[in-house]
């Protein structure tokens, strides 16, 4: 009974950590705008433009992830909580869509939501120089972030 209830003890702890790195696979596969091309995002991506994710969206996702609002969780590790976050980012064609945006601490240590924005600042330069698709940028970063961050950047 006790080396049960450690595990499951174990898990709380770490499940935040991994929540607060990468999105639920489940709940966050990654979604693009359909019909984007590299010829619509380069070279200004115009995220501003289409940008649209309102604070009912919000609220729904912090929900599906057990949370309250970006200062409870894994998201009061810090003083800046998190931000709603496209996992494909808008500048590499991403949705404005459920299945697209996780609770991302800006506090995190290493992996936050500063370090991803320098990622897919990244790869969005590859895609408008032409070394990388943008299909290729979108798989990338819809798998791990993290993996794509240290294969183009290195450790953070």
């Amino acid at each position: 009974m006790i080396r049960a209830v450690a595990i499951a003890a174990a898990l709380l702890i770490a499940a935040p950590v991994f929540a607060a790195d990468l999105p639920d696979p489940d709940l966050t596969p990654g979604a693009t705008r359909d019909g984007v091309t590299a010829a619509d995002l380069c070279p200004v991506a115009h995220t501003a433009k289409v940008r649209n994710v309102t604070a009912a969206l919000k609220r729904q996702v912090y929900e599906r992830y057990g949370l309250a609002g970006n200062h409870t969780g894994y998201c009061a590790a810090g003083p800046e909580g998190c931000e709603v976050d496209h996992l494909v980012s808008l500048e590499l064609g991403g949705a404005n869509d459920i299945e697209n945006l996780w609770p991302q601490s800006y506090d995190g240590s290493p992996w936050n939501a500063h370090v991803k924005d320098r990622l897919e600042n990244t790869l969005h330069k590859l895609v408008c120089a032409g070394t990388i698709t943008l299909d290729e940028a979108q798989t990338e970063i819809r798998g791990d972030w993290t993996a794509a961050y240290r294969k183009y950047l290195g450790e953070p």
